[in-house]
């Protein structure tokens, strides 16, 4: 039997953003994560930055895992030419399945979803569900008032200092190459 490929999640916007920055980071994402040999796992749209680290994985050589819920399918034009397209019922599900396909997790800039889903494997982290990597693309600067509500979470007696130990920030690509480096693939 052949070892698996380690599979790297990532998660993003559905939008690009407003600054060109963005699209460059998750374009070369996309090509690290190929040059890597990793699977990328991700919601399966063709749109955003989401749109953008597939199309780059894609075109690199990289498998892609793709999962998204039926009610998505149109809104993020649903990327079908995906080494492995997924249709879930409900979002609970698609999240899930990530989870369960990766085996480390990436945070590129994103709105709300983005958000919910970093929150949630953080949760399962600290509440020792799992002990997979995760890492903040910190493009621009993006997520440093998500890093300070962290760190005031901790501050204000809400969660232990640990908690900003279970990811890790990167400043950019070859930070977030070096991060994943070693990256241990279960199943």
């Amino acid at each position: 039997m052949f070892p698996k490929k380690a599979s790297v999640c990532v998660f993003c916007g559905s939008r690009a953003g407003n600054r060109p920055a963005y699209a460059e980071a998750a374009r070369a994402t996309g090509e690290m994560l190929a040059r890597n040999g990793w699977r990328l796992v991700y919601g399966a749209g063709d749109v955003g930055l989401m749109g953008e680290v597939a199309r780059s994985a894609q075109a690199a050589g990289a498998e892609t895992f793709g999962v998204i819920p039926v009610h998505l399918l149109n809104r993020e034009v649903g990327k079908r030419d995906l080494s492995t397209f997924v249709v879930t019922e409900t979002m609970h599900e698609r999240k899930k399945v990530m989870f369960m396909n990766s085996d480390a997790f990436v945070v590129l800039p994103g709105g709300g979803g983005s958000l919910d889903e970093f929150f949630e494997i953080l949760t399962w982290r600290q509440l020792g569900l799992h002990e997979k990597p995760i890492i903040f693309l910190n493009t621009e600067g993006y997520w440093d008032p998500v890093l300070a509500m962290i760190d005031r979470i901790v501050s204000e007696g809400f969660a232990e200092a640990m908690l900003a130990g279970y990811f890790t920030v990167a400043s950019d690509v070859i930070a977030l190459e070096r991060a994943l480096q070693g990256i241990p693939s279960v199943g």
